[in-house]
């Protein structure tokens, strides 16, 4: 049977949204009041999420569910306006780990694939609700330990999630443990997220099982805040970014007024210190207005008013109605064809993408340079080394010419 991603219903308090209302209890009951208008990101996800499925039940399950039944399926697939070709290899990346982690048991593990583990013991639900539960991608169980595995298809740096005291997927591993405990002895709790579009996409993580425990009584606390829309709000960039309350609330709004509008005192320069500080604090204030600029175009076009503002229609754009037959118009008035055409060579990545990766490290792996890239701020946390003066800055950030 499988995942059902797209119809899946996720609970009130789903374990997907926990770093967010674990840390901003209220949050969860305001957001109720708007819509989950979903993205086309999200819907690329899941299209990758339900590719991955079929490879992996493919490899572990492969009486029930064989190469034909995969075909079938794939093709079904391939029918989405989302598909692209470069699926099938970052989904391959996923499959080569999950077998590699399986292969590191001393005997072959147990293994569920988009497993609905039970989570009632920890987190309240709504009378409408079936119960508290998550879907986790897969999951391996033996000698001892619980290795939860979660697949991620963004490509941001910026979203880049570390398995490192993730909510998530200790609570994955809560549910996991809930149902295999029965069956198992359990010691420790290994977790692995794979995000194969980015190069430093892996991450591995292992605790006991008394951190596990002692993470679902803390768990226990802040669940039943949320669900009772208690506790204090706080805003900041990782809470605020996929709530659906973002443009509106109120908490989030004074925070960043607050700061935007903060006034110095003397001395007229800041010192090195509080430019840390400020860039830390206000990391959210230019994506909160964004969001609320937003919000407001979204009024406006509804037909609801914001005073001082109004939706007007931006700069327009021209296009051919038809581009060979316009092309072949301005050849027929005389413009040649080479005025209306440029040949431009395809990118390291383009080509990489036709060719796959391994046929490009093959044939053009010798070919390619890997420059540095100009420097970027990053907190601290950031896993990159820091650098000083490796680029010069007249390098850095010159002009094209």
């Amino acid at each position: 049977m499988m995942g059902g991603h797209a119809e899946r219903k996720h609970s009130l308090l789903s374990p997907s949204g926990a770093h967010r209302w674990m840390a901003c209890t209220p949050s969860v009951m305001l957001e109720r009041r708007f819509p989950d208008t979903g993205s086309q990101a999200a819907e690329e996800g899941t299209l990758a999420h339900e590719l991955a499925e079929l490879k992996v039940r493919n490899y572990f399950y492969t009486v029930e569910f064989g190469k034909r039944k995969l075909t079938s399926a794939v093709k079904k697939l391939k029918e989405s306006d989302l598909w692209d070709e470069e699926m099938m290899r970052y989904t391959d990346d996923y499959l080569d780990y999950i077998k590699s982690a399986a292969m590191k048991f001393p005997s072959s593990p147990h293994v569920d694939i988009e497993r609905r583990v039970p989570l009632d013991r920890y987190i309240p639900h709504l009378p409408d609700e079936d119960g508290a539960s998550g879907s986790a991608d897969c999951i391996l169980v033996g000698n001892g330990i619980i290795h939860v595995i979660d697949f991620k298809y963004g490509k941001s740096p910026d979203g880049r999630v570390s398995a490192e005291w993730n909510p998530q997927m200790l609570l994955y591993a809560l549910g996991a443990y809930e149902a295999y405990r029965v069956l198992y002895r359990i010691q420790a709790v290994r977790m692995s997220i794979v995000q194969p579009r980015l190069s430093d996409g892996l991450s591995e993580w292992e605790c006991s099982l008394d951190e596990l425990l002692q993470f679902g009584e803390y768990v226990k606390e802040r669940a039943s805040l949320a669900i009772k829309g208690e506790g204090e709000f706080m805003p900041g960039p990782k809470t605020c970014r996929y709530c659906r309350a973002r443009g509106e609330c109120r908490a989030r709004a004074e925070k960043n007024v607050e700061l935007a509008f903060l006034t110095g005192t003397d001395p007229a320069l800041i010192s090195d210190a509080e430019m840390g500080d400020y860039l830390r604090k206000g990391r959210d204030v230019a994506r909160w207005l964004s969001d609320i600029q937003e919000t407001a175009l979204k009024k406006c076009l509804a037909g609801k008013t914001v005073p001082g503002w109004k939706a007007v229609e931006g700069r327009s754009t021209r296009a051919w109605t038809d581009v060979d037959e316009a092309f072949g118009v301005l050849e027929s008035r005389g413009v040649p064809q080479e005025m209306l055409w440029e040949r431009k060579p395809l990118t390291v990545a383009q080509v990489e993408k036709v060719l796959g990766k391994k046929e490009f490290a093959e044939k053009a792996g010798d070919c390619v340079v890997k420059k540095p890239g100009s420097p970027a701020l990053a907190e601290e946390s950031d896993k990159r080394p820091a650098i000083t003066n490796k680029v010069s800055a007249a390098e850095a950030f010159k002009e094209e010419c």
